[in-house]
């Protein structure tokens, strides 16, 4: 079992920025490739980012191409996301997730943990 928690979300101006962090702990950090994923209202929880277990692989949507960077510091079990440049678009829940894998997946349903979630808003 691996138990994930976010921080880091907030109100933020369009344009601004913010990071998001996910805490993990239970199973072996090192083992999972991560995810972020976001579900604004009305909408379909969809990816966002995601980093392999070394960090040396990590993918991203479109819509966050040059504006997001996902990082993990495996000593301290720990997964960031740092969003540059936000959009009202961007306005969501923000979730972490980790992997069934060691490897940096796309798909949602390769994701196994689930955080509960942390509110980011983007005022324009």
């Amino acid at each position: 079992q691996v138990q994930v928690v976010e921080s880091g979300g907030g109100l933020v101006q369009a344009g601004g920025s913010l990071r998001l962090s996910c805490a993990a702990s239970g199973r072996t950090f090192g083992n999972n490739g991560m995810g972020w994923f976001r579900q604004a209202p009305g909408k379909e929880r969809e990816f966002v980012a995601a980093i392999s277990r070394s960090g040396g692989s990590t993918y991203y949507a479109d819509s966050v191409i040059g504006r997001f960077t996902i990082s993990r510091d495996n000593a301290k079990n720990t997964v960031y996301l740092q969003m540059n440049s936000a959009k009202p678009e961007d306005t969501a829940v923000y979730y972490c997730a980790a992997g069934r894998f060691g490897y940096a997946s796309t798909k949602i349903y390769e994701y196994d943990y689930w955080g509960r979630g942390t509110q980011v808003t983007v005022s324009s």
